[in-house]
């Protein structure tokens, strides 16, 4: 990507890169790579003054016949072809107008050439994704006091903010049932009388490291998703420039609750979390090895082509 970026430059493109150089293990060759750009010609900026930006967007404009067209990648893992082949990731190209907007918004802001803006499929750390995630929350939470359905599937990386722990606590008693496939740190205790009972913790290791985020709101019946590159911990949530987008086409709930349903299920090798211990689930109740979660995404990934 960064040498399509050159040649692009190079091509007389106007090119824009917005490069973190604290980015953990990757400050040395990120030095680096900003480096190389500025000497193509790519107007290279480093972020907002005292955040961190951890967001994965990149936007395209092209001058087409119709005239200008504007593409746009939102994705849950970095632009690095190393941890391309060992992650799970995912990510959605597209050229919705509304969508297209909302990242040419939010480069401006990052370059320093608009102020602050308002999005309409965007969540946008640290400004507006900590208190969208917490309105879904509550309206679950008063879906299910009013009879209605209701529910929360989170995938993520990590979730140690004490007011998103709090939160989910609270919701655990109204009613609302909780499914949390965590990778890696999980300060959510499921399984307390009164106050988590309604919470499963999952988490899954295989042969590639689980890195996406996915939100799913149940919402009455009208299920809303959201992924990105956000954690619900306190640095991604106020130390960092983080994104979210609410994904709108039905084909891609579809997938996204695929994911959701395969790393939750029963039938694939497992880790559960009962109270703070940790119960690992290999086989069936015949003896027999369980299906191994990466091995069946690649398989139906395949049959899907």
């Amino acid at each position: 990507i960064i040498e399509a970026l050159i040649e692009a430059a190079e091509a007389g493109k106007q090119v824009l890169a917005v490069i973190e150089i604290r980015a953990r293990f990757d400050e040395q060759a990120n030095v680096r790579w900003a480096r190389k750009l500025e000497a193509a010609g790519v107007h290279v900026v480093y972020g907002l003054m005292g955040l961190k930006t951890h967001a994965k967007l990149s936007l395209v404009i092209r001058d087409e016949p119709q005239g200008l067209r504007r593409y746009c990648h939102i994705g849950t893992g970095n632009y690095n072809p190393k941890t391309a082949r060992m992650y799970e990731d995912l990510g959605i190209l597209s050229s919705d107008v509304e969508l297209t907007e909302d990242l040419t918004k939010l480069f401006n802001q990052l370059s320093g050439f608009a102020p602050q803006s308002t999005y309409s499929r965007l969540l946008v750390a640290p400004r507006t994704l900590r208190s969208g995630i917490t309105e879904r929350i509550d309206r679950e939470i008063e879906n299910s006091k009013a009879g209605k359905p209701s529910g929360i599937q989170f995938k993520l990386n990590s979730i140690l903010d004490e007011r998103f722990v709090a939160k989910l606590y609270e919701a655990s008693q109204a009613g609302v049932k909780i499914e949390l496939l965590i990778r890696g740190i999980c300060a959510v205790q499921p399984g307390l009388k009164g106050i988590s009972e309604n919470i499963t913790v999952k988490s899954v290791l295989g042969r590639f490291l689980e890195h996406s985020r996915i939100f799913h709101f149940i919402n009455a019946g009208e299920s809303e998703y959201w992924i990105g590159s956000a954690d619900l911990m306190g640095r991604n949530l106020d130390r960092r420039v983080e994104s979210l987008i609410r994904v709108d086409r039905k084909e891609h709930h579809q997938r996204l609750q695929a994911i959701l349903d395969l790393g939750l299920s029963d039938k694939v090798s497992s880790w559960t979390l009962t109270g703070t211990e940790w119960v690992r689930k290999s086989i069936n109740e015949q003896g027999k090895p369980l299906n191994d979660l990466h091995a069946t995404m690649i398989k139906l990934y395949r049959n899907d082509q």
